[in-house]
């Protein structure tokens, strides 16, 4: 994994953080907080991204609906198929959620 790079007391503190918030209003206050605009932006386009590559859409389409460049879906889609699995657990647990 390339985030083991990172790891340690600070970014346990952050996942630990992350998996504190209680509702999707406390994640809106957190990472207004936290983050800027457009590292918010880019993690939401990511995973957007990732639903739709999962989903079967085509790379245009896929820049059409979402403005991400195909070098962030080339990126997305490597890492859903090498990776470490963490688009596939947090898009099936949506599913669920939403079926």
């Amino acid at each position: 994994m390339q985030i083991d790079k990172l790891r340690g007391n600070q970014l346990d503190q952050l996942f630990d953080a992350i998996l504190a918030l209680k509702d999707r209003e406390e994640c809106y206050q957190f990472f207004d907080d936290i983050a800027t605009m457009s590292e918010v932006h880019s993690i939401a386009q990511r995973l957007q991204v990732a639903k739709m590559l999962t989903e079967g859409y085509t790379y245009n389409y896929i820049e059409e609906e979402t403005s991400a460049s195909t070098a962030t879906i080339s990126r997305v889609r490597r890492c859903i198929n090498y990776g470490s699995g963490g688009y596939k657990i947090v898009l099936d647990r949506l599913l669920d959620h939403n079926a």
